[in-house]
């Protein structure tokens, strides 16, 4: 076995907090931890965490899944993200049309079966969404889950897939079809009522994508999506922690209204994420990154220029202590993937997925499956 030491800092493993120790690697997965750090790396008064795993990347590095939806977009998304913790993801599809779905698909599939750093799998986001909560997605790409669609996203995949849709525009027969082949269901863009929302739940659905934006808000007489995901224990819900798609004050409520362990943090990166242009084209329409938030020319929310460093950074800033930050950003995305037994903490058995954090939660190194990346 090989052994990666780290002295002068501090390393999150599920069970605790050690100062300083060592990881004996057992091919990609950890196989042992020990205390001794002899020889190590100077943390410098830093952290060892688990990898970041992002479940909503649309692009990085200059690439936009959407016009590339390829092995080398892939590869090239993941590697921009890296840099910043992000050792797991999901290259991420903006409501599109079947036949770049199927592309998208088998792209991931070879990916995985080429052994792309991080990628797990694949979010299609639409085009089953409804037109009144489109945000900046392209509404004449919208549809619902018919037989050809759900042909397609039930085919046996080498990854996760997970499908982000809204209640109201589809059978809740079609939801749990998609749940029943193993696809992930998340509500999103979305202008469900209350009882629709807990109808696809009831049907299988377990996630709500990017909670608050693009969806039914909560009144008091009718709760909507953001009701429906308030309320359910069991939901993970996707939070935008960028300073603009979410206020502070909606974030501590959210976060005081369910269990902590049902959040994950995502980034809904655009391709301005690891790249100097500040600028992309998204369906025809120019993107321009404007302090730290992309929006088109009418101001509407495009995504965003967040990486998962600043995502753990931001909510920790919001007074949540730094453990469960960072649970946020790895274990619980796992979880919500089904991916809690292979990865999401340090443990014994799991895979070699950690980042080097500075004292002021800077990310200064990055190992995917033992092996240094960034």
């Amino acid at each position: 076995m090989s052994v990666i030491g780290f002295r002068n800092g501090q390393i999150l493993t599920r069970d605790a907090v050690l100062d300083g120790g060592a990881f004996k690697l057992d091919g990609a997965r950890i196989g042992a931890i020990s205390e001794a750090g002899d020889g190590a790396l100077d943390l410098e008064g830093g952290w060892i965490v688990p990898g970041f795993i992002d479940t909503q990347v649309n692009g990085g590095g200059g690439v936009l899944f959407n016009d590339q939806p390829d092995v080398d977009a892939i590869a090239r998304i993941g590697a921009a993200h890296a840099p910043y913790g992000t050792t797991a993801f999901l290259p991420t599809l903006i409501s599109c049309r079947l036949p770049v779905i199927a592309r998208a698909l088998d792209a991931v599939d070879q990916a995985i079966g080429q052994g792309v750093p991080g990628v797990v799998g694949i979010h299609i986001e639409g085009p089953f969404l409804n037109a009144e909560r489109k945000g900046i997605h392209d509404a004449g790409n919208f549809r619902p889950l018919d037989a050809e669609a759900l042909a397609l996203l039930t085919a046996p995949r080498k990854g996760k897939v997970l499908v982000t849709l809204a209640p109201e525009q589809n059978d809740v027969a079609a939801i749990r079809a998609l749940v029943e082949a193993g696809v992930i269901v998340s509500i999103g863009h979305s202008n469900a009522t209350y009882a629709q929302a807990r109808a696809a739940i009831e049907a299988g659905a377990t996630g709500v994508t990017h909670l608050f934006n693009a969806m039914s808000p909560l009144h008091h007489r009718e709760p909507g999506v953001v009701g429906a995901a308030l309320e359910d224990r069991s939901l993970y819900c996707g939070l935008i922690i960028d300073g603009a798609h979410m206020h502070p004050a909606a974030t501590r409520i959210a976060l005081g209204a369910r269990p902590l362990d049902r959040f994950l943090l995502v980034t809904d990166a655009m391709p301005s994420v690891g790249s100097s242009d500040r600028t992309f084209v998204l369906n025809g329409e120019r993107i321009t990154v404007q302090d730290g938030v992309c929006v088109n020319e009418a101001g509407t929310l495009a995504g965003s220029d967040l990486d998962m460093a600043r995502a753990v950074r931001n909510i920790h800033a919001l007074g949540l202590p730094l453990e469960q930050a960072v649970a946020m950003a790895a274990a619980n995305p796992a979880a919500f993937l089904g991916l809690g037994a292979v990865q999401g903490v340090l443990a014994l058995g799991l895979r070699a997925d950690f980042v080097w954090l500075d004292r002021d939660l800077n990310v200064r190194g990055t190992w995917i499956g033992g092996k240094r990346v960034a």
